[in-house]
């Protein structure tokens, strides 16, 4: 099972899981969406998985910062998906897509009942 972590490289909560990950021996691919971007498709993906709420993070600074008209212009995956293209640091981090499962956020439980077999 390949799985892939995307995210911010100095987001402290990445930091977390990258170090979680680490600590159990677990080979991942990590994605810096910040630095390779993301792409139209990626979060399309992302969107079959999880819900445009979930993935949308409007308790950091990126948010914080928008102007309001740009905040009430997102009313549904559509408008989330294309704040997500424009400014990738609005995505709730880390994103961990491991075969079909997606994980947004690090919750250490999760990821340990996700790599169940490996850890």
């Amino acid at each position: 099972m390949q799985a892939r972590l995307y995210g911010i490289r100095n987001c402290d909560t990445v930091k977390k899981a990258r170090a979680w990950i680490d600590s159990k021996g677990i080979e991942i691919e990590f994605h810096d969406f910040k630095a390779e971007g993301v792409s139209p498709e990626q979060i399309k993906n992302w969107l079959r998985h999880t819900d445009w709420e979930t993935l949308l993070n409007r308790r950091g600074t990126t948010w914080r910062k928008l102007p309001d008209a740009k905040k009430t212009a997102v009313k549904d995956a559509a408008s989330a998906a294309a704040l997500m293209l424009e400014m990738p640091s609005i995505i709730k981090r880390p994103v961990l897509e491991s075969g079909s499962q997606l994980l947004v956020g690090f919750d250490p439980d999760a990821y340990q009942a996700l790599f169940k077999k490996r850890v």
